[in-house]
Order: structure tokens, then C-alpha cells, then sequence
């Protein structure tokens, strides 16, 4: 109940824009699984498309937050200014880190309620539909910790913390979020509230390196464009959408994950200040490839055209 109040009197402070998590609404849908798996319906006590932990609005909005904020923030000169001028984002410097501050705590709670209901409701009702719908969510790579604008916002912190654009009047930056090397293997951490800690491998499972120029598949996986476009079996001059449905994450082995990745902007800006000399090498290795994948896939359309 400690929590719960906290909870409460967290989203009553919050901007009337970023959605509460909707305990009855939860709590009703796993009433429906629970309905289900008692009638014979169902697998695995989950039910159908309408009780499925789809379509989250604390999800939806958090990304969609993320989004805009972080393309304020990445955008320059010109691009910048038709931003705020259909604006999308009309804030200084200060207001932006103070947003991403907000965003990232948001998060943090909201996975945390999550988390708590689900569990209540199995003890009082002795069942084992919360975990199974915490499972389907984790599955479906729609829970808020597995988001990867929350590894950007993370990354998105740091930045700040480490560049030279600190002044007296920004507010004081979010502490929780750190870059870690453990045996030389970088990982993201955040820890907030509830002793929730998020710890994001940021190793490539193709190449066994540190990422470089980092995307996110849908199912959350992050890996090297270069290795991920060697996954999917496309060139870089195609890139990643052009990847067919049936390709398959190396890691979790799931088909339709490429189509809808993430490029970690943010995370890259922050490797390569953190890993200066090995960034500058795999940038002299992968500029040699690109342009030989360039050549060849140009030389390969001249000849198309000229029917060779």
C-alpha cells in the first residue's frame, strides 16, 4: 500500500499528457484470463486479442515522448528550428533535460507498479495469470523496460552529463544512469526506485565487440548495423527495411524483427566519447566495407540496366 500511495501522489504531480497505468483496466483483463483459463479457453490462461497486454498507453506514450524529445535534441541547424516552428517540441536546453529526467523516472515506476500488481493479484487470487501476463508482454516486446527509446533517454543523460554544455542554470541531471565496463564489456545501468535496476548489454552477440553504429530489433536485441544487416542477409546500401519477413533474430531466433528497428543515436554519440580509439577502428574497417558493398552493389544495377 506504501507503494501504491507513492504511486498516486507521483502521477497527480505529472503532466496531464503522460497516462496513469489504470489499476480496474489491468485488474479486468486479468479477471477475463482468469475467466478463461477456468472455462477451457485460452493458452496458457492468456486470453485473446481483446484481454491481450497490447496497446498500452503508458507504452505508447512514454515512446512517442522519447521520440520527439530526442529528435530535438539530435537535430541541428535548419532542421532544428522547422522542428520548433511546427511546434513539436517548444522548449530551451534546460526544459529538455528536465523532460528526459521525467520520462526516464516514469518508466521506472510505471514497470514497477506493473510489476507489483500482477503479483497481488496472483496472491489474493492464488493464480498464476499475472506472471503469464507479465510473460506475454515480455514476449511481445511491449513491456516499458524493454523499450529502446528508454536505452536512447538513458544514453541521452549521460551525454549531458559528460559535455561541456553544463551551465549553472540547467537542473541538476539524472544521476541514476550510468556506463559501466565490466572485463572491458560495456553495459548500461539505471537504478530507481524500489532497488529496480535496468543493466543493458551493449556487446554485440555477432561480432563479440563492443556495438558499433547500434541498432535495436523489435524484440529489444541490440547489435551492430553491419552485423545485423549480415543477419537479415541485405546490403547496407538496402539497409535493414528492405530485410525479408521471414528473417530471424540471431539471438531470440524471432522472424519480422528488422523491419522496425531503432537506430541508437544517442548510444552511438556516447560509445564513441567513451571508446575514442576503438571507435576511430571500427570506423576506418567499416568506411573500407561500405564502400566495397557501395561498388559492388552499383556495379550490380549497371549491369541490370544494361542487361548483362
Amino acid at each position: 500500500m506504501k507503494f501504491c500511495k507513492k504511486y498516486q501522489e507521483y502521477m497527480q504531480g505529472q503532466d496531464k499528457k503522460l497516462p496513469g497505468l489504470g489499476f480496474k483496466k489491468l485488474k479486468k483483463m486479468l479477471k477475463n484470463c482468469r475467466s478463461d483459463l477456468q472455462s477451457g479457453n485460452g493458452i496458457d490462461g492468456v486470453h485473446d486479442s481483446q484481454t491481450c497486454p497490447d496497446h498500452c498507453p503508458v507504452v505508447g506514450c512514454f515512446n512517442e515522448r522519447a521520440q520527439k524529445l530526442l529528435e530535438l535534441h539530435l537535430a541541428s541547424g535548419f532542421r532544428k528550428y522547422i522542428i520548433w516552428f511546427k511546434g513539436k517540441l517548444q522548449k530551451n536546453h534546460g526544459t529538455l533535460i528536465q523532460e528526459g529526467k521525467d520520462l526516464v523516472t516514469y518508466a521506472l515506476i510505471n514497470a514497477i507498479a506493473i510489476r507489483k500488481i500482477l503479483k497481488k493479484y496472483d496472491k489474493i487470487h492464488y493464480s498464476k495469470q499475472g506472471q503469464a501476463f507479465k510473460s506475454q508482454a515480455q514476449s511481445m516486446h511491449i513491456e516499458i523496460l524493454q523499450s529502446p527509446w528508454l536505452c536512447e533517454l538513458m544514453a541521452f543523460h549521460i551525454n549531458l552529463r559528460e559535455s561541456k554544455i553544463k551551465s549553472r542554470k540547467a537542473p541538476t541531471l539524472f544521476e541514476g544512469c550510468n556506463l559501466t565496463f565490466n572485463d572491458g564489456k560495456p553495459s548500461l545501468t539505471c537504478e530507481l526506485f524500489d532497488s529496480v535496476k535496468v543493466d543493458i548489454d551493449l556487446t554485440c552477440s555477432i561480432c563479440l565487440d563492443t556495438v558499433f553504429d547500434a541498432v535495436s530489433l523489435t524484440c529489444g536485441h541490440i547489435f551492430c548495423y553491419m552485423c545485423a544487416c549480415s543477419a537479415a542477409g541485405v546490403t547496407i546500401v538496402d539497409g535493414l527495411k528492405v530485410a525479408e519477413s521471414k528473417a530471424k533474430c540471431p539471438l531470440c531466433r524471432e522472424a519480422r524483427v528488422y523491419e522496425g528497428a531503432v537506430h541508437l543515436d544517442e548510444l552511438n554519440i556516447l560509445l564513441g566519447r567513451s571508446c575514442r580509439e576503438y571507435w576511430e577502428e571500427r570506423l576506418q574497417s567499416e568506411r573500407v566495407e561500405r564502400l566495397r558493398q557501395s561498388k559492388e552493389h552499383w556495379e550490380n544495377q549497371c549491369r541490370a540496366f544494361m542487361g548483362v
